[in-house]
C-alpha cells in the first residue's frame, strides 16, 4: 500500500468514527428530548369531516374541541400537562375515516377520539380502529342507532341523542303540522337510513300514511328519478335527510320540477348554505328537527367564549357536543390519574353523571373541577350540550329542538322533552295527552 493509499484509509477511518459518535450522540439525545416532550402533553384526537359531503360542518365542530382545550390549559392542564388536540380529516368517508382513526392511534398516539360527524364513517371506524385498539371514542355527532347495539366492550360512546330520538319527533312534528301523507327521500348511508325508518314507524303506528322511502346516492347531478319514484302518490310533504351539498339539488330539482315544494328537514339539513343555495323564498316556513340543549351555565360560557375565540356566533350544531366529548374524557383522565384509554372508560361516568356536585364548562368550571376530584370528591360535568349521562351503552338523551327557517334565516321555534315508555322513546306532550 503506498503512502497515499495509507492516508486516504486513514482519514476514511477518522471521518467514520466521528460521524458514527456524532449518529451515536443524536441517537441518545432525540429519543430523550421526544419522550420528554410527549411526557409534558395529553394528546386527544379529532376526527372531523374537513372535506367531503360534511366539510361545512367539520371546521366549526373541531373549533369546540379546541376551545374546550384552550379552557382545560387555562385551568392548568389535566394531570399538569397541556392537551394537545390533533385533528385528522375523515373526509366524510369511511375509507378515508378509518386510514385518519389509525393514524392518530398508531402514528399520533392519542389517548382518545373525539369523532367522527357522520355515522356512515362512525361505525367502521370504531369496529376497525378504536374497539381493536381499545381506544375511547366519543361522536359528538354520530346518531344511528346501530351504535346502542354495538358491541363495543364500552369504548364507543356519543354526546349527541341517538336517532331513535329524533325520529319520533320528527315524525310528530309533521303530525303536530297536519300532514296525512308523507315520503321520504334520505341519504343512503347508516344515519339516513336509521333516520327515515324512526320517522316512518312513528308515523305509522300514529295512523299516518308513508307513501314511499327512497334512497339516494351522494354527488349524483340529478335526483329527478328518486323524486318520481317519492312524488308518485302526492304526499303533502317530503321528508329530506342528509346533508346540506347534495340536500340543496334536491330540494331545487324537487321544486322547479313541479314535484314537491312542502319539506321537513333533520338536522344534517340545518345550514345557512342551505338557504343560500336554494334560496330563501322557497324554503321560508319549513320546519326541521335537530338535538337541542337546555340553558345550563355551561351554554352561556361556551357561546361567549366561542364569539370571543373565533369571531362568530356559534354557526352549527354539535359544537358543544364536540365540546362536551373532549372535556369529560379530560375529566376522566383527571380522576384516574392516567392518560390510559381503559382508565378513561372505567372514569367517564363517575365524571359526568349524577351523583357528585355539579361542575361546568370554561377554564374557572374546569379549575373547581381539578380541585374537587383533588380533594376526593365525585363531580357532576354538566355540559355545554346538556346534561352528559351515559347510560349502560354509551348513548345519552337529550331534548330535541324544533327550528324553522324564517325571513332567510334559522330560528329555534322551540324544544321538544322525550320520554321513555317500556323502552321506547316518546314525545313526553304525547305521554301527557
Amino acid at each position: 500500500m503506498n503512502k497515499l493509499q495509507s492516508l486516504n484509509k486513514h482519514s476514511f477511518r477518522n471521518v467514520f468514527g466521528k460521524v458514527f459518535v456524532l449518529v451515536l450522540l443524536l441517537a441518545l439525545l432525540v429519543p430523550t428530548t421526544g419522550v420528554h416532550a410527549a411526557d409534558d402533553e395529553v394528546k386527544i384526537g379529532s376526527l372531523m369531516a374537513m372535506s367531503g359531503a360534511l366539510a361545512s360542518y367539520g371546521p366549526p365542530i373541531n373549533n369546540g374541541v379546541l376551545l374546550a382545550a384552550k379552557h382545560l390549559n387555562e385551568a392548568g392542564g389535566v394531570l399538569g400537562k397541556e392537551v394537545k388536540i390533533i385533528t385528522r380529516d375523515s373526509k366524510t368517508d369511511p375509507t378515508s375515516g378509518v386510514d385518519a382513526a389509525r393514524k392518530l392511534v398508531n402514528v399520533d398516539g392519542v389517548s382518545a377520539i373525539v369523532g367522527p360527524l357522520s355515522s356512515g364513517v362512525t361505525l367502521p371506524v370504531a369496529e376497525s380502529v378504536t374497539i381493536p385498539n381499545k381506544i375511547v371514542q366519543i361522536s359528538p355527532s354520530a346518531t344511528t342507532p346501530q351504535l346502542t347495539v354495538l358491541e363495543d366492550d364500552d369504548y364507543v360512546f356519543r354526546t349527541v341523542v341517538t336517532d331513535a330520538v329524533q325520529g319520533v319527533i320528527l315524525g310528530q312534528l309533521g303530525l303536530d303540522m297536519g300532514y296525512e301523507s308523507f315520503s321520504f327521500v334520505y341519504v343512503n348511508n347508516d344515519y339516513g337510513k336509521g333516520l327515515a325508518d324512526k320517522a316512518a314507524n312513528w308515523i305509522e303506528e300514529n295512523g299516518s300514511e308513508v307513501l314511499a322511502k327512497v334512497p339516494y346516492e351522494k354527488g349524483k347531478a340529478s335526483y329527478r328519478g328518486e323524486l318520481d319514484q317519492a312524488t308518485k302518490g302526492n304526499p303533502d310533504v317530503l321528508i329530506l335527510i342528509g346533508y346540506p351539498e347534495n340536500g340543496a339539488n334536491i330540494i331545487r330539482q324537487a321544486i322547479s320540477g313541479g314535484y314537491i315544494d312542502e319539506f321537513l328537514l333533520p338536522d344534517g339539513m340545518k345550514a345557512p348554505e342551505l338557504i343560500e343555495n336554494v334560496g330563501a323564498q322557497y324554503l321560508n316556513g319549513t320546519f326541521g328537527t335537530v338535538p337541542g340543549t337546555k340553558d345550563t351555565p355551561s351554554a352561556t360560557t361556551f357561546n361567549e367564549s366561542y364569539a370571543n375565540e373565533f369571531g362568530t356566533a356559534p354557526p352549527k350544531p354539535f359544537m358543544t357536543n364536540a365540546y362536551d366529548a373532549a372535556a369529560v374524557i379530560s375529566l376522566a383522565m383527571q380522576k384516574a390519574g392516567s392518560m390510559d384509554s381503559e382508565a378513561i372508560k372505567n372514569n367517564l361516568r363517575d365524571v359526568a353523571n349524577p351523583p357528585g356536585e355539579e361542575v361546568y364548562a370554561g377554564a374557572e368550571g374546569f379549575e373547581e373541577a381539578f380541585k374537587l376530584l383533588e380533594a376526593g370528591k365525585a363531580i357532576n360535568y354538566e355540559g355545554a350540550g346538556g346534561a352528559v349521562n351515559f347510560n349502560k351503552v354509551g348513548d345519552v338523551v337529550s331534548p330535541i329542538e324544533i327550528w324553522k327557517i324564517e325571513d332567510g334565516k334559522i330560528v329555534t321555534e322551540r324544544v321538544e322533552e322525550v320520554g321513555v315508555v317500556e323502552g321506547n322513546y316518546v314525545p313526553k306532550k304525547v305521554m301527557e295527552e
